[in-house]
């Protein structure tokens, strides 16, 4: 009989110190099972927070969303509608949508109805003149208070 301290025994190799490092800090063989459960619970967790998200995105119910509104908001949400706009590909439909209005000049008001007496160049000449309005207003207040300068320079009581 061979004596015990004589027997070969195998060497430790780094696969060795690994696997005794992994068992130390609960990643052994004999935790298999608790790992799988977490792994399980985390895949569920994340699938139900995903759909969440996913739903919250394109929700068709667009009353319910998950997203906050501010209180005007929700107050006043009953009286503006959601306007439809045309898919790109349907000639038709972007013809009738351009010939109602199209995107530039025209205005939702209450109940939805839309304003269409507004044509793409009319909208262009009411910037244009709400433009010359700001620029004329500004000339004017600047002429005014350089005229009350001058005019209170010479000790003249304006009020």
């Amino acid at each position: 009989m061979v004596r015990k301290r004589f027997q070969a025994q195998e060497p430790k190799t780094g696969l060795y110190y690994a696997q005794n490092f992994l068992k130390k800090i609960g990643l052994g063989k004999e935790n298999y099972y608790f790992w799988k459960q977490i792994g399980k619970a985390l895949l569920c967790t994340y699938a139900i927070a995903g759909a969440v998200w996913l739903y919250n995105e394109t929700s068709p119910l667009g009353w319910w969303t998950l997203k906050p509104r501010p209180k005007e908001e929700w107050e006043l949400a009953h009286l503006y509608e959601y306007r439809q706009f045309p898919y790109p590909g349907d000639e038709e439909a972007m013809q009738e949508f351009i010939a109602k209005g199209g995107m530039i000049g025209t205005t939702i008001g209450p109940k939805g109805t839309i304003e269409t007496d507004k044509d793409a160049l009319n909208y262009q000449k009411q910037l244009q003149d709400k433009k010359f309005e700001q620029e004329a207003l500004k000339m004017w207040m600047r002429m005014r208070n350089e005229v009350i300068g001058e005019l209170q320079e010479q000790d003249f009581d304006l009020e």
